[in-house]
């Protein structure tokens, strides 16, 4: 038995060696190298999902590691542009697609002449200096008046009123004594003639009186001009006194166009533009003239300059008070660098005008911010005086599209030009949403004035909002959302225009964050999704109610503590009664009157 042990021991020993021998070579040697392609080909995959962000082109806020659909609008993710590695880290980026389903559009600058076709209205007026007052040069009473209605005309040497002098029938029984003794005191005929001629009596008549020997009782008032009487001033029985007036003659052979010029056109009309102008009355027929005179003084009721035009009127086709409208091609005395843009083009926040410029590279189209100054406006764009060079291109359309993806981002833009995150009120993931500074913004808001016609334009606004509510009082997810929709569509008709200054400001924050979240209520699959939108758009009317008191009627803003993780929220109504917008049926008169706005 030992010897047979033995043998085995023998054998088996080298066996053992020479398998653990070839383990090594086949398993063990390709064990480490798999470990490192492993490695390897995770660390690559883990660099690829490091480097590569993808993104929404509608929505640049998404942020994903890997590609897939929009969960806002179901769009196809594309990969996020780098921007630090190429062109200036504050432009924002847009994708072709992007562009146009933002509709944005781009023109290249351009140099034109600084001609404008100026408007202007006005009315036409006699002129001045062919008006004048007809007096009687005999005091007395009128006995009878030759022109008794205005209109009438009158040639120069007529015949126009009768007058009872007790001074001129003294004066004839002089002249009548001083006849019979002008051989011997003909100085003191030819006194008592002359006294006769200062009240305007001719030496025909101071002759037929003398062949007459007949004293007269009413002695004629002749007219000094031709023209139309535009006044009667007196009328049969009044007592008048020398150089009183009687009538208004107005010679009409040449006659005054007088048109508006408003402050915002002063700087282009001048004295010596030629005009061109209609009159209603007068279809089919166009005038010509040259603005002879502008006024220094603008009037404090109208706020408007008068420019003169003075025309020929021989055929008397123009009347007095008739409305004129006119186009002058107007030049610009001070001379600009002739750089025009579209009005589109530009963004007034006003303190501040900015443009879009658009650079291209080679990873795609970037928008850059870039502040302008403004000169006159010219006709549908404005004159550049600085920030802005012939052949650079900017976007001119979809500017407010621009505008919103580079607050998103946190790039420079209208309402922050430094950059950095904007507060929206509206998250998506990034930064985080304080709701609790949200409520606290309504807390202080500060109260603006605003025009009429600006509180005018917000009221749709109510109207959709309100609707909005009531539908999800009624748990109504689609009416909720087609009347979503009519506010976002109100709200893109809301002229940015009448608000100025701080108003401008504080509705541009609003209208922006309303605009985002009404945006993406058309994809909400549940209504709970449109609820917390609801609340955001709700915070955001109730700042602009309090701030500019668009309604000429009460509103009641309410609150329901449970909505929100507890946190509460709040909406407005027209009525104290409380239907919760929040829960709708589920709790429905859950909540309570919060405020009173008036």
């Amino acid at each position: 038995m030992k010897k047979n042990w033995k043998n085995i021991s023998i054998i088996a020993v080298p066996t053992l060696i020479i398998g653990v021998l070839l383990g090594w070579l086949f398993f063990g040697s390709s064990g480490n190298p798999s470990k490192d392609e492993h490695q390897h080909g995770t660390s690559l995959a883990g660099e690829n999902s490091k480097s590569t962000i993808w993104t929404c082109s509608m929505h640049p806020q998404i942020r994903k590691n890997e590609p897939g659909d929009c969960p806002i609008c179901g769009m196809e993710l594309i990969p996020l542009k780098d921007d630090t590695e190429e062109g200036d880290p504050m432009a924002i980026s847009m994708s072709p697609m992007a562009m146009q389903l933002a509709n944005v559009s781009t023109a290249v600058v351009g140099k034109t002449a600084p001609v404008k076709s100026v408007r202007l209205n006005g009315k036409i007026q006699a002129d001045e200096r062919l008006i004048y007052s007809q007096s009687s040069h005999i005091p007395g009473r009128i006995e009878r008046l030759m022109i008794n209605f205005t209109g009438e005309y009158v040639n120069k040497g007529q015949v126009i009123a009768y007058v009872y002098s007790p001074e001129l029938v003294t004066a004839q029984e002089e002249l009548f004594e001083a006849q019979k003794i002008r051989e011997t005191q003909p100085q003191l005929f030819k006194s008592a003639k002359e006294k006769l001629k200062n009240w305007k009596l001719s030496d025909r008549q101071i002759t037929q009186m003398l062949q007459s020997g007949n004293r007269k009782q009413e002695f004629p008032v002749l007219a000094d001009v031709s023209g139309y009487v535009t006044e009667k001033m007196v009328n049969p029985g009044d007592y008048i006194g020398q150089g009183q007036a009687i009538y208004q003659v107005a010679n009409l052979s040449q006659v005054w166009v007088l048109f508006d010029i408003y402050e915002s056109d002063m700087a282009w009309v001048k004295k010596g533009d030629k005009i061109t102008f209609t009159v209603q009355s007068l279809p089919g027929e166009n005038f010509k003239g040259t603005i002879s005179y502008l006024d220094p003084v603008i009037d404090p009721n109208t706020r408007v300059a008068k420019a003169r035009v003075a025309i020929s009127n021989s055929q008397l086709k123009l009347k007095p008070e008739m409305f004129a409208s006119g186009t002058v091609e107007a030049r610009l005395t001070k001379k600009f660098n002739s750089v025009v843009v579209p009005k589109t083009a530009v963004m007034w926040t006003g303190k501040r005008s900015v443009v879009y410029l658009k650079s291209t590279s080679g990873k795609g189209v970037n928008f850059l911010m870039r502040e302008v100054v403004l000169g006159p406006e010219l006709g549908e764009g404005y004159l550049i005086e600085s920030g802005l060079q012939e052949g650079e291109e900017i976007a001119v359309n979809g500017t407010f599209s621009i505008d919103a993806a580079a607050q998103l981002a946190g790039k420079p833009s209208m309402m922050s030009p430094e950059g950095g995150p904007v507060m929206t009120g509206h998250n998506h993931g990034g930064t985080a949403t304080s709701e609790s500074a949200s409520a606290s913004q309504n807390k202080s808001v500060t109260r603006l004035s605003v025009s009429v016609k600006a509180k005018a334009s917000l009221q749709p606004l109510f109207k959709n909002y309100l609707a909005i509510k009531d539908a999800l009082i009624a748990d109504d997810l689609p009416k909720a959302q087609k009347a979503a929709e009519e506010m976002k569509a109100s709200l893109s008709k809301v002229n940015m225009s009448l608000f100025t200054g701080d108003s401008h400001k504080v509705w541009m924050a609003q209208s922006s964050a309303m605009e985002n979240t009404l945006q993406h209520t058309a994809h909400f699959k549940s209504i709970a999704e449109m609820r917390k939108a609801f609340q955001q758009v709700s915070e955001r009317m109730i700042t602009v109610t309090n701030t500019f008191k668009p309604l000429n009627q009460v509103l009641y803003q309410l609150h329901c503590p449970m909505f929100n993780d507890n946190k509460g929220a709040d909406w407005l109504s027209l009525t104290k009664d409380v239907k919760n917008p929040y829960y709708g049926k589920a709790m429905l008169t859950c909540g309570e009157v919060k405020n009173t706005i008036k």
